[in-house]
């Protein structure tokens, strides 16, 4: 009878799982490196994102309000037809 209960803990010779438990591990190991790369990723987009937002506040403003269709942009309109004219 202590061959029954000792198969049922898993000390007899029939238990057999490791090929199952090896395929396990390397299938978690897996995902563990697939999430870390993940990770790094977000990781690595969220600081381009707060970079290229700092650059935008740096040299943004005025240069942001001047047109390109002039060929002057910082002397303005040159008509007379303004509004403050």
């Amino acid at each position: 009878m202590g061959g029954i209960v000792s198969s049922i803990v898993g000390g007899g010779k029939g238990s057999g799982d490791g090929g199952a438990a090896a395929a396990q591990l390397a299938q978690s190991q897996a995902d563990t490196e697939k999430m870390r790369v993940q990770a790094e990723q977000e990781k690595r987009d969220l600081s381009e994102q707060v970079a290229s937002k700092r650059l935008a506040r740096a040299r943004g403003g005025a240069r942001m309000l001047l047109s390109e269709s002039r060929l002057n942009p910082e002397e303005g309109l040159i008509s007379s037809t303004t509004l403050g004219a």
